[in-house]
C-alpha cells in the first residue's frame, strides 16, 4: 500500500511558495510514494491538479459555498471542508499529516487520534496574533490552539522570535525554526537589465524594487510619497499584486520614476529582482505576528545580490546589523526620504560586497535539511545527505 504524506491548507493553493518548496523536498526524499495537498476550491482554479509524478492537489468543492458569510454559515462551510478531507483520505495509508495553519490543525488531530498518523503543525505566522483576530474570536483561537497544539509531534515556525513566543506561551519544546527562504539560483548574466529596459530607465540611474503583496501594512503609501519627491534619477518598481495596485498605477501615471510590474512566475522572481540596485521590504508593526515576522522577500533580495532597506523590526533588523547588508529605517515619510536621498552608488557598492559575502548563509538547501531531518525522525528513517540541493 502506497505511503502517503498529506498537506492541508485553507486556501485555493495557487501561489503558496513555501508549501511548494516543502512538498518538493519531501517528494524527492523518497520517504513517501505520494504527497497530496488538500486545499479549497475557488472560482477560476481546477479541482484536481498534478504538479509532478509524486505531488497532487485536491481543491475541495463545497456544497455550502453559496451560503452567506455570517459566522454560523462560515462554520458550516468549514465543517464540510474538514469532513470531506478526512473521509477522502481516511482509507489511505497516510503516515504524516502536515497542517499549514491553525484552521487545518483540527483535521490533523482527527487523523492522529483515529488513524494514529504523525502530525506536524507548520505555523506560517504567529497564528493567533494577526490583525484579523480580535475580541472573542482571538480568545477562542488562543484556547483552540493551546488545546490542539499538544497533539503535534513537531511544530514548525518561521523565525526565532516566534519560536520563543510559542515556547513561553504554551510551555513547549518540540519546536523547530524553518525559515521561508527561496531556492538559490544559478548565476546568470541573461536579462540582467530587463526592468530598466522595459521602463526606459537609464543604465546609470538607481533602481529600487518593492516586491510582494501590494497591500495595507507594507508601507506602500510611505514609499509612494517618498519616491514622488526624490530626484528623477532614483526609480522604484513595485512588483506583485494586491488591493493597492491601482494606487501604484495612479502614481506611475503621474511620476516618471515610479513603475509597476505585475507579478511574475515564482521561478522568475529572483531573475527580475537581480535587475535592481536595492530591495525594499517593509512590514508595519500593526500586530505581534508582523512584529516577529521574517519575510521571504528579505532573502529573495539577498540571494539576488541586493542590499536591503527594512523596517525597524527585530528579525529583519538582526540580519541587517549582523551582516551590514543594508539599512534600517522607520516607516515614516521624512525618515525614508532622508535615507533614499542620501544613498550613493558608493554606499551600494559597500553594502553589496557584504551581501555577496553572506549569500551562502541563506538558501532553501539549508532549511531543507532541517525539514527532512524532522521527517526522517518521525518516520524512523535515516537521513541521506546525498539528496539534490534545491537550485533553480
Amino acid at each position: 500500500m502506497e505511503k502517503i504524506n498529506l498537506h492541508i491548507v485553507l486556501n485555493n493553493f495557487i501561489n503558496d511558495s513555501r508549501v511548494l518548496k516543502e512538498t518538493k523536498s519531501i517528494a524527492e526524499s523518497h520517504l513517501f510514494d505520494k504527497v497530496y495537498i488538500a486545499a479549497l476550491l475557488d472560482k477560476g482554479v481546477t479541482e484536481h491538479e498534478i504538479i509532478d509524478a509524486k505531488r497532487e492537489i485536491w481543491r475541495v468543492p463545497l456544497k455550502t459555498r453559496k451560503f452567506p458569510k455570517d459566522i454560523f454559515s462560515q462554520t458550516i462551510k468549514y465543517i464540510e471542508w474538514m469532513l470531506k478531507i478526512f473521509f477522502r483520505y481516511k482509507n489511505e495509508n497516510v503516515k504524516v499529516v502536515h497542517c499549514h495553519d491553525l484552521s487545518a490543525l483540527p483535521i490533523g488531530v482527527l487523523f492522529k487520534i483515529i488513524k494514529r498518523t504523525k502530525l506536524i503543525y507548520d505555523a506560517h505566522e504567529l497564528e493567533t496574533e494577526v490583525d484579523e483576530l480580535t475580541g472573542l474570536r482571538k480568545k477562542i483561537s488562543v484556547l483552540w490552539e493551546n488545546f490542539l497544539i499538544r497533539y503535534a509531534n513537531q511544530i514548525i515556525v518561521v523565525s526565532d522570535s516566534i519560536e520563543e513566543w510559542y515556547k513561553k506561551k504554551y510551555s513547549l519544546k518540540n519546536i523547530k525554526v524553518i525559515k521561508n527562504v527561496p531556492c538559490k539560483i544559478r548565476d546568470s548574466n541573461s536579462n540582467m537589465n530587463i526592468l530598466k529596459e522595459k521602463f526606459n530607465i537609464r543604465a546609470d540611474d538607481m533602481l529600487f524594487i518593492f516586491q510582494g503583496s501590494i497591500s495595507v501594512g507594507n508601507g506602500i503609501q510611505a514609499v509612494l510619497n517618498t519616491f514622488s519627491k526624490v530626484e528623477s534619477k532614483k526609480h522604484i518598481v513595485f512588483m506583485g499584486y494586491g488591493p493597492l495596485v491601482e494606487q501604484v498605477k495612479d502614481y506611475e501615471r503621474r511620476f516618471l520614476n515610479i513603475h509597476y510590474q505585475s507579478a511574475v512566475k515564482p521561478e522568475d522572481i529572483l531573475r527580475y529582482t537581480q535587475c535592481a540596485d536595492i530591495g525594499i521590504s517593509f512590514i508595519e508593526n500593526t500586530c505581534l505576528s508582523y512584529f516577529f515576522s521574517l519575510p521571504n522577500k528579505v532573502f529573495e533580495y539577498i540571494l539576488s545580490g541586493l542590499p536591503i532597506i527594512v523596517s525597524n523590526l527585530p528579525e529583519v533588523k538582526k540580519i541587517v546589523f549582523e551582516y551590514n547588508c543594508g539599512w534600517v529605517v522607520e516607516i515614516k515619510e521624512n525618515d525614508l526620504l532622508r535615507l533614499i536621498e542620501s544613498i550613493t552608488y558608493e554606499d551600494i557598492k559597500g553594502k553589496k560586497e557584504n551581501v555577496i559575502k553572506c549569500k551562502n548563509n541563506f538558501g532553501w538547501d539549508k532549511e531543507e535539511v532541517k525539514l527532512l531531518k524532522t521527517y526522517y525522525n518521525l518516520t524512523n528513517n535515516k537521513l541521506s545527505m546525498d539528496s539534490e540541493i534545491c537550485v533553480e
